[in-house]
């Protein structure tokens, strides 16, 4: 089975967003040997690396509307797939991906108008960033979960939630969290690597 057909076997979509999903792969592909958005030993596994790992993410939402804020979005990981997939089923989610790069940002910004995708694009840091009371914020391999944390505190709503993948050593990044964060949380088994988890967050208050 192709990766794209197992990411189809987890991930029901419409025609239009597949049709997107697929634009998305042809830009990404593009774009990568100049910017290098994403790994070079990955870029033969976007549906399954990439695409999947990201539409889990969006999964775990809620189903919440409002506005998703995903930091150091990089190549769009997850938040222009959380985008893509937020067109079809949730049309009243709004997103906002900030990326520092200016390359980057520029590709994001790109891919977000040829894709016809609700989306502000932020080239900047995100401490830089006035609070933006979102309902959901998201950060894929970004920093650890003590500075994810800090972001959050400052940029998500009363009742907001985060949404964290985090690899092997989550255990480790959690207890020195715990050190300096107040927060609840749940764990879920990541679909696209056996060894990680995507943290649910609420509520971080520093200690």
């Amino acid at each position: 089975m192709s990766e794209k057909a197992e990411f189809l076997k987890s991930v029901d979509v419409s025609r239009e967003t597949l049709e997107r999903l697929e634009g998305f792969e042809q830009l990404l592909i593009k774009w990568n040997g100049a910017i290098n958005l994403v790994s070079p030993h990955t870029i033969r596994q976007i549906w399954s690396r990439h695409f999947l790992d990201s539409a889990q993410i969006f999964d775990l939402s809620e189903g919440r509307s409002g506005l998703w804020m995903d930091i150091g979005s990089g190549g769009g990981f997850p938040g222009l797939i959380v985008a893509i997939l937020a067109a079809e089923k949730r049309p009243d989610l709004s997103v906002m991906l900030v990326e520092s790069d200016r390359r980057k940002a520029a590709f994001l910004t790109t891919a977000a108008v040829k894709l016809g995708l609700k989306v502000t694009v932020k080239a900047d840091r995100i401490e830089a960033l006035p609070p933006a009371n979102c309902d959901i914020l998201s950060a894929r391999a970004l920093a650890p979960l003590s500075d994810l944390l800090g972001y959050a505190a400052r940029h998500l709503a009363k009742d907001g939630i985060c949404l964290f993948p985090k690899g092997i050593r989550w255990r480790d990044e959690l207890a020195e969290a715990a050190k300096n964060w107040s927060f609840s949380h749940e764990q879920f088994p990541s679909l696209t690597d056996k060894d990680a988890v995507i943290l649910k967050m609420k509520e971080p208050v520093h200690v």
